[in-house]
């Protein structure tokens, strides 16, 4: 199987994320059993929801340890070469046509989060970013149209929050 690469934040987020929904599995099983009190099952609203519930945490259980026993954890403090923008580095971008300028986390697919400034290296964006070089001007063709940044900087930001 493929090895899905993350940073050590995403990968503790998702360890994080497992340990909330098995310490569930107690609480969800005596809500079934508290259900199954109340009477013929085949009618048991209280039932069919506490079964469905249970069955939602246990989707997600195996799918977060299906990822992270496929993660390939890469740490960016660790990372020796910042010439080229990579995953796990953070990047300063400006678009070319606005003046806007941002910075710009690479990380893994599950960790993306835009308004915090976290990209997927498999997103449109990230793509474009990835093997470039400060002073480079990235051309991209995203969801709202072609793109141009310039790259301004590439660091290692690793600040928890």
């Amino acid at each position: 199987m493929m090895k899905h690469p993350m940073t050590p934040r995403g990968y503790d987020s998702l360890r994080d994320e497992l340990q909330k929904l098995k310490a569930q599995r107690p609480e969800l099983a005596n809500a079934i059993e508290v259900a199954r009190g109340h009477g013929d099952l085949s009618e048991n609203a209280d039932y069919d929801a506490a079964k469905e519930k249970s069955g939602m945490v246990e989707a997600k259980i195996r799918d977060i340890e299906s990822k992270l026993s496929l993660a390939e954890v890469i740490d960016p403090r660790k990372l020796s070469n910042l010439d080229r923008v990579v995953f796990g580095v953070s990047v300063k971008i400006e678009d070319v046509d606005s003046g806007e300028e941002k910075v710009l986390s690479i990380v893994g697919a599950h960790e993306s989060d835009i308004a915090r400034g976290r990209i997927s290296f498999e997103s449109p964006l990230g793509k474009g970013l990835i093997g470039k070089r400060a002073g480079d001007i990235a051309v991209m063709n995203l969801p709202a149209g072609k793109k141009e940044y310039e790259i301004h900087e590439i660091f290692v930001d690793y600040e928890e929050d």
